[in-house]
C-alpha cells in the first residue's frame, strides 16, 4: 500500500495549497486563505465573522487580520449587524465579488483540466472517495488538531 500521508502530500502540493499565493487578479495578489475566505463569503448572505471563521477552522485573532487585509486591498466590507450590533457581518465589495468569480472560474478550469484525463467511472470514483475522506474527516476527533 502507497503511503497514505505521501499521496495526501503530492495532491496538495499539486492543487497549490503550499503557496504562498493562490493567484493575482487583476494586479491583486489573494492568499490561498484569502481565497477561501472569499469563497465562504461569497456562498453565504451575509456571514458574520465568526460564522466563516468557524467555518475554516481560524481563530478569530488571525481571521480579523486576515479581513482587515481584505479590506485594505478593497475586497471585503466589515458592517456591523443592525439586529446585533456586537456581530460583524461580511460583504464583498464589487472588486470582490469580480475577484472572487475568477478564482472559482479559475479553479473550475483546472478541475475540469485535470477530471479530463480520467475516464467517466475515475472522475465518479475520485468524487465518490473524497467525500467519503471527508466525512470520516469531520467525524474524527483529530480533526482539525494534527499531531505535533
Amino acid at each position: 500500500m502507497e503511503n497514505i500521508r505521501e499521496l495526501l502530500q503530492t495532491t496538495m502540493i499539486r492543487f497549490g495549497l503550499v503557496d504562498k499565493n493562490c493567484c493575482s487578479i487583476n494586479g491583486i495578489d489573494i492568499s490561498l486563505v484569502q481565497s477561501h475566505i472569499l469563497y465562504e463569503i461569497d456562498k453565504r448572505h451575509h456571514p458574520s465573522m465568526q460564522e466563516i471563521a468557524d467555518v475554516l477552522a481560524i481563530d478569530i485573532t488571525t481571521f480579523s487580520r486576515q479581513i482587515q487585509s481584505l479590506i485594505k486591498k478593497e475586497l471585503v466590507e466589515k458592517r456591523q449587524s443592525i439586529q446585533d450590533k456586537r456581530v460583524y457581518e461580511l460583504h464583498l465589495t464589487t472588486i470582490g465579488k469580480v475577484v472572487a468569480t475568477s478564482i472559482n472560474t479559475q479553479m473550475n478550469e483546472y478541475m475540469k483540466e485535470v477530471f479530463s484525463h480520467m475516464s467517466e467511472e475515475e472522475k465518479e470514483t475520485v468524487i465518490r472517495s473524497l467525500s467519503i475522506l471527508n466525512d470520516s474527516m469531520a467525524k474524527s476527533t483529530m480533526c482539525c488538531n494534527p499531531i505535533r
